[in-house]
């Protein structure tokens, strides 16, 4: 005789397993989706010495660097990348204190001044010890690291070398560029075990010192500088993998023979690129990672006043007769421009005065004179109301663009030395 109770029994487990497995599939599938749908973010981390700083004459511990980090992170929103920058340039860092700063990092001991590089005189090394677990993942979590490290190590050449007879001069490179090589290797393997997979770019050594302030020593230093890119060269193909690469910016060539205008001149071993200095360092990044350098096109022709506001969205600088106004701070566009730049379908609706805009899910409704806009129902403020302008004999409906942009899923970022908002999805 069969045991009905014991069948019943194992169907209804049966029954539970299988739903069980139904909803763990479910989760599951509903949290790749989740992850799927997470907007892409390049995390770029700068490592290394006053240049990864961007420090200038005149700079306190209150001044506000613009160098090739932060160009490097305004050429990701221009190629249409989310993106955010972590600098941790100190000032007078050498090989060594890069391989002993990556060290702690990556082993999570204490970090002093001393335990860095000893003397050295950067007045924010206090914040950046406090902040080394958050450093630690900034690195986990990058896509790119970048480094400018070496200077200092050479910097005594730029005295040293024109005493020096050929022999000599070559030896002392050579034991140079061995230091370096075993230090900045060190600090490789220190970055790959906090982050195996980020493509992480390394500069050259420029040689700063214009023709006319080093006289005869000028040759001298540039083959210098020529050994120091070929020990760069080297030691990046000896650690780069395919799946994550170690390469070379190659910013030494492009100063040479331009030193007096892409460098200042502060002392006679202290010496800093000037702004465009720094960008043509940047563009010695950024053309390796995304093929070209971009400006805003206000940039390229002159202007006797200031520079009108640029906004590009997507990779595409807009350009429209219709052009931007600014009120209360923000800047407003024509819906039909908005419209087109951001690949959004919307309509008006003349009895309600109100703009309804949808892209990718969201659907925002922008109320002419409202202090509030709808996104899929939900009423959010907003700090400056749409509003009607008279264009000819049209009257353009124009809407604040940070808000609406945000309401819609962009990345809304806003360069002051470009005068540029960049808008990516």
């Amino acid at each position: 005789m069969i045991d009905l109770r014991n069948k019943w029994t194992a169907a209804a487990i049966c029954l539970l397993l299988v739903t069980l497995l139904l909803g763990i599939e479910a989760r599951s599938a509903s949290s790749a989706a989740a992850e799927a749908a997470k907007p892409d973010v390049v995390g770029i981390v700068t490592l290394g010495d006053s240049i990864t700083a961007g420090y200038e004459p005149g700079m306190n511990s209150s001044s506000k660097p613009y160098g090739y980090s932060e160009r490097l992170l305004e050429q990701a929103w221009f190629h249409g990348k989310r993106a955010t920058l972590d600098n941790y340039g100190i000032l007078g860092l050498t090989t060594a204190g890069l391989r002993n700063y990556t060290a702690a990092i990556k082993d999570g001991t204490p970090i002093t001044a001393d335990s860095i590089q000893p003397g050295i005189a950067d007045p924010r090394l206090d914040s950046f010890a406090a902040r080394a677990a958050q450093t630690k993942a900034a690195i986990a979590e990058a896509k790119l690291i970048a480094i400018t490290i070496g200077g200092n190590d050479v910097s005594s050449l730029l005295l040293e070398a024109k005493d020096m007879s050929e022999s000599d001069l070559k030896n002392r490179i050579q034991e140079l560029l061995d230091v370096y090589k075993v230090n900045v290797t060190a600090a490789l393997e220190n970055l790959r075990a906090v982050n195996p997979n980020a493509t992480i770019i390394i500069a050259d050594q420029y040689q700063p010192v214009p023709q006319l302030y080093a006289g005869q020593s000028y040759a001298k230093l540039m083959g210098a500088a020529e050994s120091f890119t070929q020990a760069v060269d080297s030691l990046a193909a000896s650690v780069t993998r395919s799946d994550a690469p170690v390469l070379v910016a190659h910013a030494a060539s492009r100063f040479a023979g331009q030193e007096g205008s892409l460098t200042h001149i502060i002392a006679d071993s202290n010496f800093h690129p000037t702004q465009l200095g720094y960008e043509t360092i940047a563009k010695a990044f950024t053309e390796l990672i995304w093929g070209d350098y971009r400006v805003p096109s206000t940039f390229l022709t002159p202007t006797a006043s200031q520079r009108p506001m640029a906004i590009v969205v997507n990779r595409t600088e807009l350009n429209t007769p219709n052009k931007p106004i600014v009120r209360g701070g923000q800047n407003f566009l024509a819906l039909g421009d908005v419209l087109k730049a951001m690949g959004a379908s919307g309509k008006w609706d003349s009895k309600n005065a109100s703009a309804t805009i949808v892209y990718g899910g969201r659907t925002v409704v922008i109320t002419i004179g409202s202090k509030t806009m709808q996104v899929n129902g939900q009423k959010i403020a907003i700090s400056s109301p749409a509003f009607l302008q008279k264009s000819g004999k049209e009257l353009k409906t124009y809407l604040p663009l940070a808000a609406l942009a945000s309401g819609l899923g962009f990345d809304v970022k806003y360069s002051a030395q470009l005068r540029t908002a960049f808008i990516n999805p």
